[in-house]
This record gives structure tokens, sequence and C-alpha cells, in this order.
């Protein structure tokens, strides 16, 4: 029996596009400006110290460091100090109402049905988790973090690494079989499977790439007594 879902963002509960059209593009147009403005704050120098580390160059300049973000950017890398850094960015952006995190309406509605049925609900993104929670916190239909026991970024590793899969089921203290993990990437979804977490595809797009799994095309579409 399913008693803990545990859900990637992109593609899954949000769309894709969301994300590359326009939070991708609002972080990359703000971040110099941002990190120059607010780099003697600790949560901003911590994460240019991290890029450094990262660069392996601990003596590199701001210009240097905000070079390799939008590098990094432009490339779509899972960096966590970048991820990091988007996220204090897209602060402005929701806070200001300059866009509202995208939920399509069958996860909406499938997660408060799950939630209302006692199951406990936790996201999994290579976004920081402090991204996640203002997704979430200032969705189209408003404020739906209450619904979530908890959440995981890269700090607990690659998304397509099942060591990653073994902490989340330690942190979430059930059994593996107990979990049902939902992404639409391959991948991510087999390095679940391999420590035992059931797993479900979310196939949104046309022409995506499949595997062996459970395959959907809206979250209205999971029938846990089936999985």
């Amino acid at each position: 029996m399913i008693k803990a879902i545990v859900t990637d963002i992109e593609g899954t509960t949000g769309s894709i596009h969301f994300v590359h059209q326009v939070l991708f593009p609002y972080a990359k147009q703000h971040l110099p400006e941002f990190v120059r403005q607010q780099q003697a704050q600790p949560a901003v120098a911590e994460q240019v110290a991290a890029v450094k580390a990262e660069m392996q160059k601990p003596d590199a300049d701001l210009d240097a460091v905000i070079a390799q973000l939008i590098t990094w950017i432009e490339a779509d890398q899972k960096i966590t100090p970048l991820k990091a850094l988007q996220g204090l960015i897209w602060d402005t952006g929701y806070k200001t109402g300059a866009y509202k995190g995208h939920v399509y309406d069958d996860a909406h509605q499938q997660l408060q049905a799950w939630r209302e049925q006692g199951l406990a609900l936790y996201i999994y993104s290579s976004g920081s988790v402090y991204a996640q929670k203002l997704l979430f916190g200032f969705s189209e239909f408003g404020d739906l973090t209450p619904w979530f026991t908890g959440y995981f970024d890269t700090q607990v590793g690659g998304k397509r690494e099942a060591q990653s899969y073994q902490a989340i089921v330690q942190q979430i203290g059930l059994a593996a079989e107990e979990i049902l993990f939902l992404s639409d990437v391959v991948e991510e979804l087999d390095a679940a499977q391999q420590v035992g977490i059931k797993t479900v595809q979310l196939v949104r797009e046309p022409n995506m790439v499949v595997g062996e799994h459970t395959q959907v095309a809206s979250f209205k579409e999971i029938d846990l007594s089936a999985i």
C-alpha cells in the first residue's frame, strides 16, 4: 500500500515551459545585478564561495563568478550553488507578482485528494528547496505548501543516482515499496526503482522518451490501488 508520494516538478506537477521560458530567463536577466548588489549578504556570499569551489578557482573575481553562473544557466546545469542563487532571485519575481508558479490542474486536484486521504506528500526537484517552496507557495492556486510534508533537492544527491533515493527512503522513514515516485524522466524513475520505490512516468509532451514504468498522461490516471 502506498503511504507516501514523492513527485518531481518540471514536466510532472507543472509545465516544463514555465521553468525554461519564465523562470530561467528571469534569473539570467537579474542575476548579474543581484549578485553584485547582494554579495555581502551571508546567503549570497556562501553561494559565491561555493561557485568558486566548483570552478576550482578560489581567487576568481566576481565577474568571473557571474560569467560562470550565466554559462551554467545557458547549459541548464544542475549545480547546487546556481540553484540556490536562482531561488533567491525568483523570490523577488514571485513576491512582486511578475509570475505565479505553474501547477497543472490535474496535479492540483489529485495532490489535494491524496492529502485529504492522509498520504504524505514530498517534492524532489533539482531546483533548491527554497525555489520549490516559492513555486508552490505562490502558485496559480494559492499557497499549496501546507500540503507537503517535506522537500528534497540536489543536497540529497543527483536525481539519476540510486543512492539519492535510498537517502530519501531513510529520511521519510517508510519501506521503499510504500513510496511512489512520479517523474517525466526515465533515468530518474530507473534510479528510484533500483532501491524498491514504486514508479509512475508522466508523459505530458509528444515524442517523450518512455521507459519500463507505468505511464500516464495526467495525475487523474494514477490508480494507487493498482501499483
